[in-house]
């Protein structure tokens, strides 16, 4: 297996890297009694429909894009408290055929999970810092993981006569940071099932580095408009890993060499009945094996991506986000271990999305995916080949969230179901439809 698949494979069963470190840092930096919040719409006064398209979930409008940017750190005047929230979701899971085996403690098919139960420190930590940090008990893999992690330091200042907003962000994962829906971290779908099949193969910027990372990225947003972005990220090590339990000692899979640069270049435009953004962003970087030395693999990302939102008078909203990433790779290590035949390769990954919301209340989503790459038989054994490629349907009905809802701003659900068709699975076309996924979900934040 090549380094980069490992790392992947390691990843894939969830994120339990930084837990200790964050919480000592989220207890020091809680400790201003003055600052806080249970969550970003009683902070800022806002319904969740001001900064969420349909009300609920991470997909941002314009608002919500600065209140980002911003670092979290917008209020609206009043006395805070620390800044706790809680999600819970719940799903059901059917696949076409049956899965051999089957998920650990689970069945072949039609599974009922409460799939996650995360607890949250989002919103104003103190002037000038904010944070979105998520633990999460994952009830498929039973155990408790660190999730997401922003913690950032704002401020705002004038350059060349025009509006600027300086920002450092700390995160554990490429894209996590970002404001806009087109990159891996944040881009449709929001929710999918733990207990359906997934594609194995994917870009390095897609999930590669996920929670094994730390990183700080420093940007800059120039009256609202062009968003730059610089910044790099480093590997934790064995020890560390093997103490907080992501790795297994006997078999510690890849790490990261060395810095993996990042950087990012945007252009946003607020009409306010409508918004567009675009960008290119870019990461680089070196995978090795733990305890062995000799060459690296090493990947090269650079993607583009295009958004367009039409708000209205938000009763009728739509959205178009699609992205495109091509990675180079010059895989030395695996060849040289026998995992690949190739050492120069590409991966191209494409992804639009089109959805429409109705009040605020009602949505329906549509996605198209294609992933593709060079043939190698040894590294995409049995098939040679990356690809995956589908379609995914999502009808979902979010009743709270809004000013007159009942228990606003505390009480916010989102009830879907959403399906996965597949037209390629890791690299073949037979029986890709085996993996074919209806997903019932109940998802909540409070």
């Amino acid at each position: 297996m090549s380094p980069f698949l490992a790392f992947r494979a390691a990843s894939s069963r969830r994120r339990a890297g930084l837990l200790a470190a964050l919480v000592g840092l989220l207890a020091w930096v809680t400790t201003d009694p003055a600052q806080a919040v249970p969550s970003y719409s009683r902070q800022t006064g806002q319904e969740c429909a001001t900064c969420h398209v349909g009300a609920f979930g991470p997909q941002l409008t314009p608002y919500g894009v600065r209140f980002k940017i911003g670092g979290y750190t917008e209020t609206n005047g009043e006395d805070t408290k620390i800044p706790l929230s809680g999600m819970a979701v719940g799903t059901f899971t059917h696949t076409q055929a049956n899965q051999s085996p089957p998920p650990a403690r689970f069945s072949t098919n039609d599974n009922a999970a409460v799939q996650e139960l995360s607890a949250f420190v989002a919103g104003k930590l103190m002037d000038h810092v904010g944070a979105f940090a998520q633990v999460t008990y994952s009830g498929i893999d039973r155990k408790l993981v660190l999730d997401n992690v922003d913690l950032r330091i704002t401020f705002d200042a004038t350059l060349l006569d025009r509006n600027t907003t300086f920002g450092l962000s700390i995160n554990n994962n490429p894209t996590i940071q970002d404001p806009f829906n087109t990159l891996p971290a944040w881009r449709y779908p929001f929710v999918t099932s733990d207990l359906a099949p997934s594609p194995a193969h994917a870009p390095l910027l897609d999930g590669g580095l996920e929670g094994r990372v730390i990183g700080a990225t420093a940007y800059a947003s120039i009256d609202n408009g062009l968003y730059a972005e610089a910044g790099g990220y480093g590997g934790l090590s064995r020890g560390f890993l093997q103490a907080v339990n992501l790795i297994d000692p006997t078999d510690p899979g890849s790490r990261l060499i060395g810095g993996a640069p990042y950087g990012r270049l945007a252009w946003f435009k607020d009409m306010r009945s409508q918004a567009v953004s675009l960008g290119i962003v870019a990461m680089s970087a070196d995978l090795g094996v733990f305890g062995q030395r000799g060459r690296a693999d090493h990947y090269r990302d650079i993607g583009a991506d295009l958004a367009y939102q039409y708000l209205g008078d938000r009763t009728h909203v739509f959205t178009v986000a699609t992205s495109f990433i091509h990675e180079m790779q010059q895989l030395d290590g695996s060849v040289r271990s026998g995992a690949a035949a190739h050492a120069a390769q590409t991966m191209e990954q494409f992804n639009v999305t089109g959805s429409y919301t109705f009040d605020k209340t009602y949505g329906l989503t549509a996605k198209y995916f294609n992933t593709w790459g060079s043939t190698d038989k040894l590294l995409y054994a049995p098939t040679g080949k990356p690809d995956n490629s589908g379609l995914m349907l999502q009808v979902d009905w979010s009743p709270f969230g809004k000013e007159t809802s009942w228990g606003a701003p505390w009480a916010n659900v989102r009830v879907g179901v959403q399906y996965t068709a597949y037209n390629k699975f890791d690299g073949t076309t037979r029986h890709a439809s085996d993996n074919n996924t209806l997903m019932g979900f109940v998802w909540t934040a409070f």
